[in-house]
């Protein structure tokens, strides 16, 4: 008979982090309400009250279930539920998500510092013209209080155009996806969306000027910005 292993060998199980906690007794929360797809959750001053912790750290939690998909956060009206999923699967997927924030940044570092190069020697009047309307985009949406999510795509979405690179347009569009996870999660940070919007506007004057070199660093510093994010922390 095989001896059974040391189990003073085993290592000790990490403990959850607090907006994983949050993330759990939230669901909780929702199973017990009977909540379903379309009903709003109570209010965040209500919910940091009733968990007993600062709306900064409850916002990262509504981040993360966000990012899942399982809530919509609504500027104005408050957190709607999309779907009810079982716990186990949320906290699976977050986990997931938390390992593959690092490679979504060195995808967008690898694709887009170079998109933002080749715009800025390709670059015509047509795509300036839909860079400088992403940036009032989103600098409409920022005034107004909200995220700046839409206007921030378009404006990623703008430089791809200008770079007139088909291939890495396609590349770019595999990893959409993936983007759309940093970009809620980046631009939900206090401050983030009006940091993010300058800094856009470093790299749409680099472009514009028609130098490759800056426009290229200018991309790098962004992304360095919009990826550092909380759940890394």
């Amino acid at each position: 008979m095989n001896a059974l292993p040391d189990p003073r060998q085993l290592g000790r199980a990490p403990r959850p982090r607090l907006y994983e906690q949050l993330v759990e007794q939230i669901l909780v929360y929702i199973e017990d309400a009977q909540l379903g797809p379309g009903d709003l959750l109570p209010a965040e001053r209500i919910l940091a009250e009733q968990l007993g912790v600062s709306r900064a750290t409850l916002a990262q939690a509504l981040v993360a279930l966000e990012v899942l998909g399982v809530i919509d956060v609504q500027h104005g009206t408050g957190a709607v539920l999309v779907y009810r999923p079982s716990l186990a699967t949320v906290i699976r997927k977050l986990r997931e998500h938390q390992t593959r924030l690092p490679e979504i940044t060195e995808a967008r570092s690898t694709l887009e510092v170079k998109l933002a190069a080749l715009a800025a020697s390709r670059r015509t009047a047509a795509d300036l013209a839909a860079i400088d309307a992403a940036l009032e985009a989103m600098a409409t949406e920022v005034t107004a209080g909200g995220r700046g999510t839409q206007g921030d795509e378009s404006f990623h979405q703008a430089v791809t155009s200008a770079a007139h690179s088909p291939v890495l347009a396609q590349l770019m569009a595999f990893i959409a996806e993936m983007v759309l996870e940093t970009r809620i999660e980046s631009l939900s940070q206090p401050g983030r969306p009006e940091q993010s919007l300058k800094s856009h506007r470093i790299i749409a004057e680099a472009i514009r000027s028609g130098n490759p070199t800056a426009a290229a660093a200018a991309m790098q510093s962004h992304i360095d910005l919009v990826s550092d994010v909380a759940l890394l922390k």
